[in-house]
């Protein structure tokens, strides 16, 4: 009796622990994910903005007078810093270097003294890009960094890297040429008998399709996303002829392979719920053609 209560504990106790990670993983892994972002942009691009702000304070306290008034250094505190710095044996240093450090130091302690002015680097950098996303985004502008690019290309080392990062950030937030899903697809791939979801991104490279179909027959470009990363997988063509449209959207065919086929839409699920089952695998040479 003990052993069976031992094996019910731990079956549920295993039963509950997976469920509790299934419930707080996505949560927890989401806020690790900003956390690393937010951390990274601070790192990276607000605190060196930051630095170079407090380094124009700097340069720009002696001929401004409210700034003159609130940062400039003491004669004693300079004379005091010197004879620090003598002291320690760490080299010789005009009144002048001297005099910009202390004032540096005045500056470093106000500004951490009021934590949200280290928002400023952060609010500069999306400023920044707004700019530079509005003067790019006319024909000189345009222009302008067409030729950079081009000069860019040339490099040894970055243009064997530059086109395909270019391409990748393309593809994530140009809204100019974005890749078009165009419908939800079964294909056979990558064998036959063996269905896979797809989706439909236009029509296949002219060789290709004359390869494919020489007698004229349409022919569909196909992407087969991968599970769990759908950003990567294959890129097929297949004869119109050869695909089952699916009745799902995009968005679920992707929560479709995002989740390994464990999330399926309700109007597809198979059982006692009354859902409508997935097109049976019948020979391609039967299957019903996509509508154009």
């Amino acid at each position: 009796m003990a052993k069976a209560n031992s094996k019910t504990f731990r079956g549920d106790f295993r039963r509950f622990f997976v469920k509790g990670l299934a419930v707080l993983l996505p949560t927890v892994l989401t806020l690790w994910i900003l956390v690393k972002a937010y951390e990274f942009v601070d790192v990276a691009i607000a605190q060196p903005i930051n630095s170079g702000i407090r380094l124009v304070m700097n340069q720009a306290t002696p001929h401004v007078g409210f700034l003159q008034e609130a940062f400039e250094p003491t004669q004693d505190s300079v004379d005091r810093e010197m004879a620090r710095i003598e002291s320690e044996n760490r080299g010789k240093k005009t009144a002048q270097e001297v005099k910009s450090q202390v004032r540096a130091e005045l500056i470093l302690r106000w500004w951490e003294a009021r934590w949200y002015m280290n928002f400023i680097g952060l609010f500069v950098a999306i400023l920044a890009v707004y700019i530079a996303g509005r003067l790019l985004g006319g024909f000189l502008g345009r222009g302008i960094y067409n030729k950079l690019e081009s000069l860019i290309t040339t490099i040894p080392g970055i243009k064997q890297v530059y086109p395909y990062v270019k391409q990748v950030v393309d593809f994530l937030f140009s809204d100019e040429k974005p890749i078009n899903f165009n419908q939800v697809v079964l294909v056979q791939y990558p064998r036959k008998g063996v269905w896979a979801v797809g989706l439909v991104t236009g029509s296949p490279m002219k060789s290709v399709q004359n390869t494919m179909a020489p007698d004229g027959e349409t022919g569909l470009t196909i992407f087969i996303p991968s599970s769990p990363t759908p950003f990567t997988g294959y890129t097929i063509s297949v004869p119109q002829e050869e695909v089952v449209e699916l009745p799902i959207t995009i968005d679920e065919a992707l929560r479709f392979t995002i989740s390994g086929g464990v999330l399926i839409p309700s109007h597809e699920t198979i059982g006692d719920s009354g859902g409508t089952p997935l097109p049976e695998a019948i020979d391609s040479e039967k299957d019903p053609p996509l509508k154009d």
